[in-house]
C-alpha cells in the first residue's frame, strides 16, 4: 500500500480547530488527505487548509479544504507563517488565501498569542422572512451567513433554511448564525460542500463579521469594535461604516500553536 507522509500542525483560533498540512499535496490526492486528517480523532479538527507557494505576490498562501475563505484560518496561518519563518514580534504579511481574489493583510503576535486578519466586505446585504423567522442574510464573496435571533440552534433550523444559499452563485461555503444579541453570544453551523463537511463550529471568522454587519444596520457612520462569544472562544471584529456601508472589517483574538507532527496516510 503506498503511503504518504505530511507535516502536518495543528492551529485553535478560538475553538475553531484547523489543521496545517506544511508540506506540498498534489490537488487529486488532497480529498483523501482531507478525509483522512480530519477523520483522526486525536486533532478534533473542524477543518483543513494546505500551505502552497504564492502565486499572485504574497509573503505565503493557502487552499481551504473546500476552496473558501476563511478568516480564522487565516489569522492563525499568520502566526504559524511567524514561527515558522521566525519573523521577529509583532509582524504584519501579506498573505493569498483561496476564495479570495486579492492580498489579505494579517497581523501576528506570537509573543502574545494573538493574530488579526482583514476580512472580505460584504457584497450585499438584506433582511428577509425565512423559516417563519427573520433574518439578515450577509453574502462576503464565496461564503455567506443568514443571521438569526431568537432561534434555538439546531440543524432542523438549517435545513429549512438552506434553500436560500442555493439562490447564491459560486459559493464555496455557507452558514447559519445564531445570534444571542444581549449575551454578544453566536453559535455557527457551517457547511462547505466541496470538502463535504457540515459542523458546529467552536467559533467562526466571517461569521462573527456577518453577525456584527447585521448588528450595524442603521448604525451611525464610525468605528466598532464587538467581542463575539463563541461556544470555544471569543472573536473580536472591528469594524468601519462610512454613509452607511463597511468600508473595513478584520477579526482578531487568542490563537494557540501546536508543535507539527508527521502524519501517515494510506493512498
Amino acid at each position: 500500500m503506498k503511503q504518504l507522509s505530511l507535516r502536518v500542525l495543528r492551529a485553535d483560533p478560538a475553538g475553531n480547530i484547523t489543521l496545517y498540512v506544511l508540506d506540498p499535496v498534489a490537488p487529486e490526492l488532497r480529498p483523501r488527505v482531507t478525509a483522512c486528517l480530519l477523520g483522526m480523532a486525536q486533532f478534533k479538527a473542524e477543518q483543513l487548509a494546505y500551505c502552497c507557494p504564492p502565486v499572485m505576490g504574497g509573503q505565503a498562501r493557502i487552499e481551504m479544504a473546500g476552496g473558501e475563505f476563511c478568516g480564522n484560518a487565516t489569522r492563525a496561518f499568520a502566526m504559524v507563517l511567524q514561527q515558522e519563518m521566525g519573523f521577529p514580534s509583532p509582524c504584519s504579511m501579506s498573505l493569498e488565501v483561496s476564495g479570495c481574489d486579492h492580498l489579505v493583510s494579517a497581523f501576528s503576535d506570537l509573543s502574545a498569542g494573538t493574530a488579526e486578519a482583514e476580512m472580505p466586505l460584504p457584497g450585499s446585504v438584506r433582511r428577509l422572512q425565512v423559516g417563519g423567522k427573520p433574518g439578515v442574510l450577509v453574502d462576503l464573496g464565496g461564503i455567506a451567513h443568514l443571521v438569526v435571533e431568537q432561534v434555538s440552534p439546531s440543524l432542523e433550523f438549517f435545513r429549512t433554511v438552506e434553500p436560500v444559499f442555493q439562490e447564491i452563485p459560486h459559493l464555496e461555503a455557507y452558514g447559519v448564525m445564531f445570534l444571542d444579541r444581549e449575551g454578544s453570544r453566536v453559535t455557527p453551523l457551517v457547511k462547505v460542500p466541496a470538502a463535504n463537511t457540515l459542523v458546529w463550529e467552536g467559533s467562526c471568522g466571517s461569521g462573527s463579521v456577518a453577525a456584527a454587519v447585521a448588528g450595524s444596520l442603521g448604525a451611525p457612520d464610525g468605528q466598532y469594535t464587538q467581542d463575539l462569544n463563541q461556544p470555544a472562544g471569543v472573536i473580536r471584529v472591528k469594524l468601519a461604516l462610512e454613509q452607511g456601508q463597511v468600508t473595513q472589517v478584520s477579526i482578531g483574538g487568542p490563537v494557540r500553536l501546536d508543535a507539527p507532527v508527521t502524519v501517515t496516510i494510506p493512498l
